[in-house]
């Protein structure tokens, strides 16, 4: 089974007020929109990884289709995809690191 993944969530949906030492970087700022746009992909694609696995076990005739490519390209051969999750863990640990 993969490693259990670190969630943060905020504390009533707001950012964290910026300490005056952290403004040297400009932060990204996330609309309501965007967040809203996020978790609905997130949501989207937890429900196809569901109906993928039912559909490889057998318990189902129909469901997704995995796209599968006929001639791989080689360039990608050694392509390896980035865990999202993972990513902003690391981000949030070393900025807490970095105000400690």
């Amino acid at each position: 089974s993969p490693a259990p993944k670190l969630v943060f969530n905020r504390v009533n949906g707001k950012r964290p007020q910026v300490l005056l030492q952290q403004v040297v970087a400009p932060e990204e700022c996330y609309t309501l929109a965007h967040e809203e746009n996020v978790r609905f992909v997130y949501e989207a694609w937890q429900q196809v990884e569901q109906q993928l696995d039912v559909s490889r076990s057998g318990e189902s005739a129909c469901g997704p289709v995995q796209y599968v490519e006929k001639t791989p390209n080689p360039g990608l051969k050694n392509f390896v995809p980035i865990d999202l999750e993972e990513w902003w863990a690391q981000q949030f640990l070393a900025k807490i690191e970095n105000c400690s």
